[in-house]
């Protein structure tokens, strides 16, 4: 216990046994812990990510650092200098279509998800696993990749909309090779 008679998060970690750790691990999704920090980014003053696990700890959310690094670079969390402040805090953008996805997430979405790629006309069909589709598309809207008007998410198919009439082909092409296919 602190001296103020309170724990810490790290010391409400500590008390964890390892079995009650792995049951709070398996509870929540990445999901849930991803939409936990966007909160604790939008509610609190975080400056570092050892800072971040301990806020989510008293959540009752057990994160690695290289967990919590993976979720921040995910949501596509920054570090801003704020006026007033010596240390930058991470933020995250306004509005989530203003959250840019970074180019190498992209690359790792679709060389984990995409397994086919084929094309027609101006159109782009991705093939992924059952349940993946929306994973996909969502890494694609949020690059902002050139050439791209749209996406429409299936359960295990993903329609992509090439500005060109007759641009899918070469969008097909660059999207096999992002994806290492």
């Amino acid at each position: 216990m602190s001296e103020a008679g309170m724990t810490t998060a790290a010391e409400e970690v500590d008390d964890l046994t390892a079995s009650t750790a792995d049951e709070a691990i398996r509870k929540v999704s990445k999901a849930r812990r991803r939409h936990v920090i966007a909160q604790l980014l939008t509610d609190h003053t975080v400056t570092s990510q050892e800072q971040l696990a301990d806020l989510l700890a008293v959540e009752g959310i057990y994160a690695t650092q290289a967990t919590v690094s993976r979720d921040l670079e995910e949501i596509g969390a920054l570090k801003v200098r704020v006026h007033g402040m010596e240390r930058t805090v991470y933020a995250l953008a306004e509005l989530p279509k203003d959250q840019v996805v970074p180019t190498e997430h992209l690359r790792r979405v679709l060389g984990e998800w995409v397994v086919d790629v084929a094309s027609s006309g101006n159109l782009v069909v991705l093939r992924t696993p059952p349940g993946s589709a929306h994973v996909v598309a969502s890494a694609l809207d949020r690059t902002s990749v050139a050439g791209v008007i749209g996406t429409v998410a299936g359960d295990d198919t993903v329609l992509v909309v090439a500005a060109a009439a007759d641009g899918g082909a070469a969008l097909a092409d660059r999207l096999a090779e992002i994806a290492g296919l």
